[in-house]
């Protein structure tokens, strides 16, 4: 069963919304990159994330790139969305754990680390995408996109992500909501939201709660009188081939592939966002050095 993105927006028109339930999708991604806890609720929040935004895409056939790298044990985080509800992930070292923070929970700020950069890299189908890079605040992942649309974007933003993680390391609940403030809101307006900002609970409470995404819409915006605009649905989806795997390989070069075949005599390349794997022998080898040739 596919998860569900929704999107809504005050009557007024000054205040957007975004919610998911990224649950499916993110023990999706725990299971391609068998990994730890800590692990689980970075990628699974920067998936939720790229979700999230992938839903601001306007155009069909555009993706957008998240990338935290910084300098804590968890490495390069990375998450793709495109505009179609499709998200694939990546972290460098999934089974890095680190103990409970202060409050109890996991550390994925200490595990992706401070000293570092978010990075965000959309690809509208021209010539140059667009790339924004802001430095790393908390690690925390949402504050950090926050600060992206703050900076980057000129866009006020409330960015609340969460990752619950089970006993059995399981994912049992993900999800998050992204609101923005739009050019013309008022004082008013934003005062009120801010206010009912305060009283929130945290998303996985909100989640554990069993909320759909219109009661968490609602609960988020509950002073404000709403339009949902559009509901979809999100799932993992991981598009590595056959075919894009041996373009990979003919990038290389006749020099690199001809070194491969003397030195190896085979090849496999794993895919970084499902780990399958790509078994190729000489002969194939040979094939793709023709093509590199040409």
């Amino acid at each position: 069963m596919k998860d569900k993105l929704t999107i809504a927006v005050t009557k007024n028109g000054y205040i957007r919304i975004y919610a998911i339930n990224s649950k499916g999708t993110v023990e999706q991604a725990r299971k391609y990159h068998s990994a730890m806890p800590t692990g689980t609720a970075a990628l699974g929040r920067l998936l939720t994330g790229s979700a999230l935004m992938g839903a601001m895409l306007k155009d069909e056939n555009t993706s957008l790139t998240l990338q935290m790298r910084g300098d804590g044990p968890l490495g390069r985080v990375m998450a793709v969305a495109n505009s179609e509800g499709g998200v694939k992930g990546y972290i460098e070292n999934p089974t890095a754990e680190l103990p409970l923070n202060s409050l109890g929970k996991l550390d994925v700020g200490g595990a992706i680390g401070r000293d570092g950069y978010l990075s965000v890299v959309k690809d509208m189908n021209m010539k140059e995408p667009y790339i924004g890079q802001v430095p790393i605040q908390t690690g925390e992942i949402g504050d950090d996109l926050a600060f992206y649309f703050a900076q980057s974007e000129q866009i006020p933003s409330l960015v609340a992500l969460g990752v619950l993680v089970d006993r059995d390391y399981s994912v049992k609940q993900a999800g998050g909501f992204i609101v923005q403030i739009m050019p013309d809101c008022d004082e008013f307006n934003l005062k009120k939201f801010e206010k009912a900002a305060e009283s929130l609970s945290g998303v996985t409470a909100l989640l554990e709660e069993g909320l759909s995404n219109k009661e968490l819409i609602k609960r988020v915006m509950k002073d404000f009188e709403l339009d949902f605009l559009e509901e979809r649905e999100v799932e993992y989806r991981c598009d590595c081939c056959d075919e894009r795997m041996q373009r990979a390989i003919v990038s290389l070069g006749k020099k690199e592939i001809q070194d491969i075949i003397d030195e190896q005599g085979e090849a496999e390349i794993v895919c970084q966002f499902c780990n399958k794997g790509y078994k190729y022998d000489k002969s194939a080898l040979e094939e793709m050095l023709a093509r590199a040739k040409r």
